[in-house]
């Protein structure tokens, strides 16, 4: 028979058993359905998976993301709209892909050719006010800019080499690229802009439709083949190093507790570096493989890289007339800019 001692050890060991499983056991407090724009099994998307583990950890179970890959709900064009009225909780997108609605958006994805690593662009959402900035603009669609996620600089796959900006006019290069600010900055160097979906990028590159495209990192554009017909990849990227997000509907974030919202935004900014060095890796070992592959990196010049960027700088203050919160956007990074002594 067992003395009272023993029955209270047994009695704490299993009270202690039952709150331990409990943590991760009970129903959590809330569910969030998040789509991304990334395809399943992809780098993206197990790093986006990543950040939902944590979130999930560090709450104790209460907070559970569900990570939907693109197109699961809605369109990718559509997951703004979706968050604001509630179909989605959130999204893991790029405000790019709404800029049509409010150009500012455009601004908290990037600014082509301003930053030189995602690490400056950092500096400027922390330190120069621009996650402020931006949650005003994701507001406009009742959606909390959480912060940015970077996933790294992107590379340009050439069917011939381009070493200057004025290559591209004198070899008469016809290029894709999204309608936007990128596309605008190519036009104004002096190539021919093609706008194509993705779907449709690898036949027009294999048909000479096209000279090379703008699409992903390095390590994106070999998985999707692009190396096996256009072998001159400007690399490393300095035209583009865009930040996808993360947004949740308003009514839902304002439903969290202040520690869980603290929670959420630290995993976000871990996030944003487990995807950007997960990316770096990837692209990495794409770079080692290129000699083997008949692949030639081509490497600009600082000269050459300053020189895009001016020309970029035109169309950058174009872009901040589209609205007013798109001209504070745009002037606030310039001036951040200049503290980094990237522009004069």
């Amino acid at each position: 028979m067992r003395s009272n001692l023993q029955k209270s050890v047994v009695s704490v060991a299993i009270g202690f058993a039952l709150a331990v499983v409990g943590v991760n056991s009970h129903a959590a407090e809330w569910t969030w359905k998040v789509q991304s724009l990334w395809q399943p099994g992809t780098t993206n998307q197990k790093a986006f998976e990543r950040f939902a583990a944590n979130v999930n950890t560090m709450t104790g179970g209460r907070l559970e993301i569900k990570t939907l890959p693109v197109h699961s709900v809605v369109k990718h064009s559509e997951t703004l709209e979706a968050v604001g009225a509630g179909i989605l909780d959130g999204q893991h997108s790029g405000g790019a892909y709404f800029a049509g609605k409010e150009a500012g958006l455009q601004i908290c994805t990037e600014l082509n050719g301003a930053f030189e690593n995602t690490y400056q662009a950092q500096l400027w959402f922390e330190y120069g006010g621009g996650t402020e900035l931006c949650r005003e603009a994701y507001a406009k669609f009742g959606a909390y800019y959480v912060g940015p996620v970077w996933f790294g600089q992107e590379s340009m796959p050439f069917n011939k080499p381009l070493h200057s900006i004025d290559d591209f006019k004198a070899k008469g290069i016809k290029m894709r690229s999204p309608e936007g600010m990128g596309a605008a900055i190519w036009r104004r160097i002096g190539a021919g802009v093609v706008t194509l979906p993705g779907s449709e990028v690898f036949t027009a590159l294999e048909r000479g439709v096209i000279d090379g495209t703008d699409w992903g990192t390095l390590s994106m554009n070999q998985d999707l083949g692009y190396h096996k017909i256009a072998p001159y990849p400007l690399y490393p990227g300095f035209h583009s190093a865009p930040a996808a997000d993360l947004a949740i509907n308003m009514g839902k974030w304002n439903a969290l507790p202040d520690d869980v919202k603290a929670i959420v935004e630290t995993a976000t900014k871990e996030f944003a570096r487990d995807m950007v060095q997960s990316i770096i890796m990837d692209d990495i070992a794409a770079a080692d493989a290129a000699m083997s592959q008949g692949v030639t990196l081509i490497n600009w010049s600082q000269e050459e890289r300053t020189r895009f960027r001016k020309v970029a700088m035109i169309e950058w203050d174009a872009f901040g007339n589209k609205s007013p919160l798109a001209r504070k956007l745009v002037d606030s990074q310039v001036a951040f800019l200049k503290k980094l002594h990237l522009v004069d």
